[in-house]
């Protein structure tokens, strides 16, 4: 092989940054959690994974044919008595490549670890298999490495031990997983980057999760000030403003925040308006509640994408007859389990919401009231109680014609707390196939079925079937 030329580094470069766009393209498919996002997603991968093997492989042997070439004239000069020479420019900008290639090859593999599992056999007959911790590894050498990517690397780690880890329950039971991880990233980069706003959102996302609510609210708002001219980053920070507000029960505070997004998002006003509503409602003030959940019928425009779904379907109840605050109140609940933020919730706050669940008696709110009184006292540490609550919504039979979430999630949550105790953990395994294998065509069924295999994995590294 011949020694790298400047035309090879600058064709080897334009090769990585194709294939980093077209998995940028790929993430941005899966996030819409959408069958035919995840296939073409799945397409535009396979073309970025054969870009970067060939790129890996041939970085791969450069950097071995110069590390040989140097090692034979190390040897030279020193029977010669010469000065050893600096690192030369070829092996600081096959370094530099190494790290640009690593970025995209690490965030393609954790690509892979956010399909559904009962998509992986199509990914894997596409080519490619998926390995999220040689994605991990690979990002990690990114971050440190002098490629201009460093920072986006490094972002990439944070997002995945702050936002992907927790939301799909990745280590199971333990919502703490991925803190240590991402709280020593930011130490090492907070000196480099002191006034970054995306570091303090992170910091944040990092608070949230510790349940240092007050802290979290700090960190964003201070983020929202210094991204001024950055108006997505401060779409994240309001966000996040009003998820914070919802788990402390702050739900004017909380309507605030999505009003504005609402208003000033291209993206998920549907949902943003959903949102809107409930913690309007959950104030009181539910005549203007009303009105904003007959707006969500007219932003609903993505009809195939999960989110809106849920977001219209549940306003449309409103259209016609006026909401009354507890029911909005538990579809803020609601919500907070959906997106498995009541872990994040203080003790005071999830009694709260305890209380304001034991109060619902409609009919057609039976199974939800008893999904959510499960989630929440699992998550206030009453196994027994979360274990009654979560077989009440199983065998509630209405939650099939209008919450037919409700059921295999009821399973999922129930087989989860029979996994914690060695007499009950086959009957925990069975609930989990069951949720897995009974039940299709709900809301976020993906969601559900990516937390289900990973218990199950986790499940089989224990007891080995």
């Amino acid at each position: 092989m011949q020694r790298p030329s400047a035309l090879d580094v600058d064709r080897l470069q334009r090769q990585i940054i194709i294939a980093d766009c077209q998995v940028y393209l790929a993430v941005l498919s899966f996030v819409k959690q959408e069958l035919s996002a995840y296939i073409k997603g799945g397409w535009i991968l396979r073309k970025a994974w054969k870009i970067y093997n060939k790129c890996y492989a041939e970085i791969d042997a450069l950097q071995m044919m110069h590390k040989k070439r140097s090692q034979e004239s190390l040897t030279s000069d020193r029977a010669n008595d010469n000065h050893i020479p600096a690192v030369s420019l070829q092996e600081e900008a096959l370094s530099r490549l190494k790290g640009a290639v690593s970025f995209g090859y690490g965030l393609f593999h954790l690509c892979i670890s956010m399909v559904p599992p009962n998509l992986l056999k199509i990914i894997n007959l596409l080519g490619f298999p998926g390995d999220r911790l040689q994605g991990l590894s690979s990002l990690m050498y990114a971050s440190e490495s002098k490629d201009m990517k460093a920072p986006l690397a490094t972002l990439a780690l944070l997002w995945y031990h702050t936002v992907v880890r927790p939301f799909f329950a990745l280590d199971g039971m333990d919502a703490q997983a991925g803190l240590r991880e991402a709280k020593e990233i930011l130490q090492t980069k907070e000196a480099i980057y002191p006034d970054s706003s995306l570091f303090l959102f992170f910091k944040g996302r990092i608070q949230r999760l510790e349940c240092k609510i007050n802290s979290a609210l700090t960190s964003f708002q201070t983020a929202l000030e210094l991204a001024i001219d950055q108006r997505e980053i401060q779409h994240v920070c309001l966000y996040e403003i009003g998820w914070c507000s919802m788990i402390e029960m702050n739900f004017k505070d909380a309507y605030k925040s999505f009003a504005r997004l609402k208003n000033e998002s291209r993206w998920s006003q549907c949902y943003y308006a959903y949102l809107t509503a409930a913690c309007q409602g959950a104030t009181g003030e539910t005549d203007k509640a009303q009105e904003v959940f007959i707006e969500v019928q007219k932003l609903f425009r993505r009809k195939n994408n999960q989110i809106e779904q849920f977001s219209s379907r549940k306003a449309e109840r409103f259209q016609k007859e006026k909401p009354t605050k507890e029911l909005c109140i538990l579809a803020v609940i609601e919500v907070l389990y959906l997106w498995k933020a009541l872990a994040n919730c203080s003790p005071s706050n999830l009694q709260q919401m305890n209380q304001a669940c034991q109060e619902m008696h409609e009919p057609l709110t039976i199974g939800l009231k008893h999904l959510l009184l499960g989630a929440i006292h699992k998550s206030l540490g009453n196994s027994d109680g979360a274990i009654q609550f979560f077989h009440l919504a199983i065998k509630d039979e209405l939650s099939r014609q209008n919450n037919a979430y409700i059921q295999p999630y009821a399973c999922y949550e129930l087989g989860c707390q029979l996994l914690e105790n060695p007499e009950t953990l086959d009957k925990g395994r069975t609930l989990l196939y069951q949720a897995k294998e009974e039940f299709a065509g709900y809301d976020f069924e993906n969601r559900l079925h990516v937390r289900i295999h990973t218990a199950l994995a986790s499940l089989k590294e224990v007891v080995p079937q």
